[in-house]
């Protein structure tokens, strides 16, 4: 029997992800998949024939055998457009499948189910017909398996490595022999690398150790990724301007994670890959030049696993910017405070989440070298990472004061 297979993802106002099967038994729409939402779970975020990899840099790219529709376009950072193939599909002169493996399945909307069909005739069956586009073995929440094809374009998919199922695109012969002349020149390339690294290594042991200092001297520069600057014994990492703003994408309302008294915070990615979270500070809040400082003096010297890691600073003109670490889970006050999210937190975790923000405290009150008095402290400056561990943030009205001194004072009421 062959019928339509239908899914769906809402993404609510409150930023959670749920994607949605129809099932044929209970004759009503069942969840499947719950979490906290990301660019990717924007609707054909990419455009059609693409892949979204939240991972990756940048997030979108063509699947194999296809090419931006609008280069330009797509050099800027606007998918919009989607991919189109490089070689049309010719059934006369045969055409393959490539494997994308743990991907959140495309739009279903045009594609049609058989639970009949093994996952080798499901490949027979697309090959035989010239429109099918891809084919799939999807497990059935009612249990078993079947088989899923797609026609025309592949729509909406994405990198899903915990929930993800794998999925066979349709190329034409040509372009999977390229694919695989590539990877052998990969693999060629990479052999090479390994024997040059082999002779490298065999000159180096060689070497006398007059030169290790000036080796080791050299090694270091080469490593070091970014300027630093020293102020007032702590060294912070000084970040060019230009890079935060590529990260950024120009600072866009895209990007953006939340704002506050003191400003804006987005989300960006540096070259290499690695997310940061970027408070863009007002040029209006009270937070000037002295917090700012003050907040990359603290955060500099500060070194716990419940506390935010500041990676750096950047300082042009009229602009200060905080680079930390990124926090996807984003901030403490968008679970408890929110129906749905707060479902998540059960008290196991709870406890753990109080526990983790008390060692902190008890490592800015007592352990770490200077003294440090928060004065701002609240559900939203308590930020939670990828596994939910709770850190504690923006250090802006800190107050610190040596270890040999047991209190101090404060003469204005601060934070809210």
């Amino acid at each position: 029997m062959i019928s339509s297979v239908i899914t769906r993802v809402v993404l609510d106002s409150y930023g959670i992800s749920q994607r949605f099967q129809w099932s044929d038994m209970t004759q009503n729409w069942e969840a499947i998949a719950t979490r906290p939402a990301d660019q990717c779970d924007d609707y054909a975020f990419c455009g059609i024939n693409s892949n979204c990899n939240i991972d990756d840099f940048p997030i979108c790219e063509c699947l194999e055998g296809f090419m931006p529709k609008f280069q330009p376009k797509w050099k800027s950072s606007n998918w919009s457009g989607g991919c189109v193939r490089n070689i049309h599909l010719n059934c006369l002169h045969g055409d393959g499948f490539l494997k994308y493996p743990n991907m959140k399945l495309p739009d279903t909307s045009s594609s049609w189910f058989d639970k009949s069909l093994s996952l080798e005739e499901c490949k027979i069956m697309c090959l035989k017909n010239c429109s099918c586009t891809a084919y799939a073995n999807l497990d059935i929440r009612d249990g078993g398996s079947g088989c899923l094809h797609w026609f025309d374009n592949i729509v909406d998919m994405r990198k899903h490595p915990d929930q993800g199922q794998d999925i066979y695109i349709r190329l034409a012969s040509s372009e999977l022999d390229h694919k695989k002349n590539k990877r052998n020149l990969k693999l060629a390339g990479t052999l090479a690398g390994v024997i040059a690294s082999i002779i490298g290594l065999s000159v180096l042991v060689l070497v006398t150790s007059a030169y290790r200092k000036k080796l080791g001297y050299i090694k270091k520069l080469f490593h070091r990724k970014h300027k630093t600057e020293k102020e007032d014994g702590d060294l912070a990492t000084i970040f060019d301007f230009s890079t935060i703003t590529n990260a950024t994408n120009n600072f866009s309302d895209r990007n953006k994670l939340g704002e506050g008294g003191f400003g804006t915070v987005y989300k960006g990615i540096l070259v290499d890959g690695q997310e940061i979270a970027v408070k863009r500070l007002s040029k209006t809040s009270g937070q000037g030049t002295e917090e700012f400082k003050n907040e990359v003096k603290l955060m500099a010297t500060l070194q716990h696993r419940n506390l935010v890691k500041l990676l750096g600073c950047s300082i042009q003109q009229d602009e200060k910017l905080l680079i930390y670490e990124f926090m996807p889970n984003k901030s403490l006050d968008c679970f408890i405070f929110d129906t749905m999210r707060s479902k998540l937190l059960n008290w196991t975790k709870r406890l753990e989440i109080i526990d983790g923000i008390a060692r902190g405290l008890l490592y800015l009150h007592q352990d770490s070298t200077l003294r440090i008095i928060h004065r701002d402290l609240k559900t939203s400056n308590i930020l939670l990472d990828i596994d939910m561990i709770p850190k504690i943030s923006d250090f802006g009205l800190a107050r610190s004061f040596t270890g040999d001194q047991a209190e101090t004072n404060t003469n204005r009421v601060m934070g809210t």
